[in-house]
């Protein structure tokens, strides 16, 4: 007979992050049918608390069958058409995959590069923006794979000047850091559900400003991935709960579960926490003879912080006996940055003074 015994690790990586007892007991419940009237009550439960935390009033938040990349995939499938030009904004990982995946759909796509952990200020995007005027501009909010911080104003100001609309990938803001998507002006939000959320992965919300809609609902030529297309999805979600696909059932409990203690706590208090909780990551980190990868900490991702990989120290090593001797699992740097930086997500549960003084004494006793 199969016994399925996992580790218990301290999920203190970039994500997936740890996930509460309440958000396992959920999955336990009874699934019911994809088109049962108690899976759309239980899907409205989460379009109005993905409102509080994506801070937005707009009418269209729905949540995709997929993770993080599929919110991604929708966002460009739906609003990015052949021939049009798409502006992305990369100083990392992610948001070089946006561009790559907006090349794939046919978009005459054009760079703004900046080295990795940097950020862009308005001045720059102004000018780029004005010399380019696209139909379309992308960035990323907070940029996991080197823990940077970007205005979104910055972008969304100078975007909306020249009648562009706006694409954010906020997989590693939702739910731990504020994204205001109404006052930063973003059109297009897409996120995950394993990071700030801290939940399995498996889903991605997103939510549409009405001058997005109008332009979707303008679209004549159909979204080239069916299952990504957003009409089509709003008919199943929202209008006569026409079958689309079989909704991942198991998987909507965990993220009302998720969302209900987000509410719970207070978003506003939710957010603090990790403030603070970061603030005194970094206290202790740099008191312990480590540098922070981004200096200025007004542009360092609250839930993800990136540590420089001391002089003489393999950081592969470093992670291993992290695992072997504390159970405690971070992840390192890749790209350009990889042997360089170590990513540490102190976020959801784990994001307590307690946690982060055991994450902190280990690293210290590891690079040793």
């Amino acid at each position: 007979m199969s016994n399925l015994n996992p580790p218990r690790r301290l999920l203190f990586g970039p994500g997936p992050s740890q996930v509460a007892p309440r958000v396992y007991e959920a999955m336990s419940k009874p699934i019911v049918g994809h088109l049962d009237p108690f899976f759309f009550e239980v899907y409205e439960d989460i379009r109005r608390d993905l409102r509080a935390v994506f801070g937005t009033k707009n009418s269209f938040v729905q949540v995709i069958s997929g993770t993080g990349s599929a919110g991604m995939e929708t966002a460009l499938a739906n609003f990015v058409e052949p021939g049009q030009k798409l502006a992305v904004f990369t100083a990392g990982y992610f948001a070089d995959r946006i561009a790559e995946m907006g090349e794939r759909h046919g978009a005459k796509v054009v760079r703004f590069n900046k080295p990795w952990g940097e950020t862009v200020s308005e001045a720059e995007a102004t000018e780029f923006l004005s010399k380019e005027r696209p139909h379309v501009v992308a960035f990323v909010h907070a940029e996991t794979s080197t823990g940077a911080l970007q205005d979104p104003l910055a972008i969304t100001r100078p975007a909306h000047a020249v009648g562009a609309l706006t694409i954010t990938d906020c997989v590693t803001s939702l739910g731990a850091l504020p994204i205001n998507v109404d006052a930063s002006g973003i059109d297009v939000a897409f996120s995950c559900t394993q990071k700030g959320l801290s939940c399995p992965p498996g889903l991605s919300p997103i939510t549409v400003s009405p001058a997005a809609v109008e332009r979707l609902r303008a679209r004549t030529v159909p979204c080239p991935i069916w299952y990504m297309d957003l009409k089509l999805l709003l008919e199943y979600y929202e209008g006569a709960h026409r079958y689309h696909h079989t909704a991942p059932i198991s998987s909507f409990y965990a993220l009302r579960e998720g969302l209900a203690l987000v509410v719970e706590e207070g978003v506003e208090a939710r957010f603090c926490r990790h403030q603070k909780m970061h603030a005194e990551f970094v206290r202790r980190i740099e008191a312990s003879g480590f540098s922070m990868f981004i200096p200025d900490d007004s542009r360092r991702i609250q839930t993800i912080n990136t540590v420089s990989v001391p002089a003489g120290v393999n950081d592969v090593n470093t992670r291993k006996r992290l695992v072997a001797e504390y159970d405690i699992d971070i992840a390192g740097g890749f790209g350009p940055l990889a042997g360089k930086i170590f990513r540490i997500g102190v976020m959801g549960p784990l994001a307590t003074q307690e946690n982060v003084e055991l994450l902190t004494n280990a690293l210290a006793e590891c690079v040793k």
